[in-house]
Formats: C-alpha cells, structure tokens, sequence
C-alpha cells in the first residue's frame, strides 16, 4: 500500500480480531492512519438481570460490574493495538461505540474516507463465545470501501 493511508479497523479483542488488528498493521506503511473501531454490543445494556427475584440493590451492583469488566476488556484492546501501531509509527486513533455492530460499521465508513476496511471472520463453529453480527447482507451491500476479511486463526 502507498503511505498515507487511511485504513479501519473492526477490532473488539477477540481471537479473530486480533487476527485483524495484526494484518491492519501489516498493511500499513509508515505514517499512514490506523482508525480503531470498537464496538460494544447494545446487548450489553439490557443485562442487568432485571427478573423479580433480584431488587434494585443487586441489580445497580451487577450492572456497575458488568460495565467495569467491559472497560477493562475495552481499555487492553485499545492499548494493545496502540502500541503496534505506535511500535509501527502509525498514526493511531481510536473510537468505542455502543451499538449494533453493523450499523457503528457503517456509520463509520460513512464518516470518514477510507482506503481498506480490516475486520476479523466470523467465529467458526463449534468456537465459544458471541457470534459477530458485523458481517451481515446489509454491510456488505452498503459497504463502498474495499474489506479485507481476515480469517479466524483457528480455521
């Protein structure tokens, strides 16, 4: 790729996107921009174990936790992939949004101008954990910029 470059990245810190963040780099040359996309799932928002068997009390101190480990999984991803990017003199920005994944994806790509959108496969079956909504018929129909879809390292 030419320098000056203005690539985003799809990245949330799981296997797959780790994947990404590393091949976002790897297509990067000095100087170029590295825009680091983050996205919490809204799904998050509603888990306050909100059922009658818990009251106020237990539900404020679940949801406190609940958005405590999400900073602290949020705060590792950005400053993992702004240290490669740093050690790689990019120049790093990052965005945290809470949303729909594909509608931040969007909304992002539509912002700004970009060379190339990075983004990690969806997990492959059988691997445990949330299953990525980002690549869906709507964003690859809305999408005008080119993606590189990085596949899962366990595939």
């Amino acid at each position: 790729m030419n320098a000056e470059n203005n690539i985003l990245l799809a990245s949330h810190g799981t296997q797959g996107a780790i994947a990404a963040e590393q091949a976002a780099i790897e297509n990067c040359n000095k100087g170029d921009h590295l825009h680091h996309l983050l996205v919490v799932p809204s799904l998050w928002q509603g888990m306050t174990g909100d059922d009658w068997l818990n009251n106020g009390v237990t539900r404020d101190r679940y949801r406190r936790y609940i958005e405590s480990e999400l900073t602290k999984e949020v705060e590792e991803t950005v400053s993992r992939v702004k240290q490669h990017a740093e050690q790689h003199e990019l120049v790093y920005t990052q965005q945290v949004v809470i949303g729909e994944p594909e509608d931040c994806l969007l909304d992002a790509s539509n912002n700004e101008e970009y060379n190339l959108i990075v983004m990690g496969s969806p997990r492959p079956k059988g691997e445990t954990g949330l299953k990525s909504r980002m690549v869906t018929k709507k964003v690859t129909r809305k999408l005008t910029t080119p993606v590189k879809m990085v596949p899962h390292p366990n595939e």
